[in-house]
């Protein structure tokens, strides 16, 4: 329990008016400090007992896009045999703060309380802990108490309706890191040994009946569709939130669809997946953390090949090198959040002012 910033003023107050109306024999002077003095202690009685209640708090969901709502849900529990006074739960979320009045509960009573908590900018947003306090009715002192864990949110970029435009691009199985296995054709890879739900038919009966083991084929799909997107973070970058709306909304969906995608930036991202809601999270999760900055080119990441290559940049970057990897890529475009962006040949440019209109400009795109 602590005096409040008013409670210390009338705490002081009333201590000078009491010296002035005893060395001034002022009747006033000494009423007034009596007073003030009763609300004081009257106040730190009141709140002298601490909150006595068990509150847990979920946030729903944890992961929104930038401009949604996650919601706070507070569930408080009255677990003594006493009447517990209402108090105030002040919860943060970034550098937001959301107040809850939690009005009284008889014993053994539970009650639950909603709030909003608000996501306008983008990234891993800590939520908590929560700061349950209990004021007199003048605000003079305060009892708090910090209860719950920190949680985090994650803000994703907001992502628009796009295609899942994706393009296949001849490879064969011995290309690529050895992550990047393209399954589903007949192209072998290698033999390995039988697990627990391979498929019969993938038995490879030769190599079987040779090592006296059941050994598995691992075949390749050399003309998988596949998106890669490269995000320009260069500092000189504008509108660079609309720019990572852009990317989110073309991952996204090609992750959706279950075609290979893969995160590329200028400041050294490399995130592949192989599609599906997973990840649609890991994209997303990963441009949560992405920030500008002045490390890295836009070109000496694109060291890969095959499918689609979407540039995501704000239009001012050097694109004349894109020409060079046309030979690398059934198709590539160049994505610029400006609507004066230069001819680049071999290369689709879309231009516009906005993440909305650009991915409109996506969507529109007949192959």
């Amino acid at each position: 329990m602590r005096l409040t910033l008013r409670g210390t003023a009338v705490l002081v107050v009333s201590l000078f008016l009491g010296a002035a109306g005893f060395w001034g024999r002022y009747p006033l002077f000494l009423l007034l400090a009596a007073a003030g003095l009763v609300a004081v202690v009257a106040a730190v009685l009141v709140t002298f007992r601490r909150v006595g209640v068990e509150v847990t708090r979920d946030v729903y969901p944890d992961r929104v896009e930038r401009g949604s709502q996650a919601l706070g849900k507070l569930k408080v529990h009255n677990s003594s045999a006493r009447w517990q006074r209402g108090f105030l739960a002040l919860d943060t979320a970034g550098g937001f703060e959301r107040a809850v009045q939690v009005h009284g509960l008889a014993p053994g009573a539970s009650r639950p309380y909603d709030y909003h908590l608000p996501t306008p900018v983008r990234g891993r947003m800590p939520v908590g802990p929560l700061t349950l306090s209990r004021t007199d009715p003048f605000g003079l002192a305060r009892n708090s108490l910090t209860v719950g864990d920190t949680v985090t949110l994650w803000v994703h970029p907001r992502s628009y309706p796009a295609l899942a435009r994706t393009g296949g691009f001849p490879r064969h199985h011995h290309e690529g890191r050895a992550n990047e296995h393209l399954r589903g054709s007949l192209d072998l890879r290698e033999l390995r040994e039988y697990q627990p739900g391979d498929e019969v038919r993938d038995i490879h009966w030769k190599a079987t009946a040779r090592t006296g083991t059941l050994m598995v084929k691992e075949s390749a799909d050399p003309d998988q569709p596949r998106l890669t997107v490269v995000l320009d973070t260069r500092a000189s970058v504008f509108a660079f939130e609309e720019a990572v709306d852009v990317a989110a909304s073309l991952l996204r969906s090609a992750a959706l669809a279950g075609h290979h995608a893969r995160l590329l930036t200028s400041c050294g991202t490399d995130l592949a997946t192989a599609g599906g809601p997973l990840a649609a999270r890991q994209l997303l999760d990963q441009l949560c953390l992405v920030q500008q900055g002045n490390a890295g080119t836009l070109w000496s990441t694109v060291r890969h090949q095959g499918g689609c290559l979407a540039v995501v940049t704000s239009g001012t970057a050097d694109v004349s090198e894109l020409s060079g990897l046309r030979s690398r890529y059934s198709s590539i475009f160049l994505l610029a959040l400006a609507p004066n962006a230069g001819h680049v040949p071999g290369v689709r440019v879309l231009a516009a002012a906005d993440a909305t209109a650009v991915v409109a400009l996506w969507n529109e795109v007949r192959t």
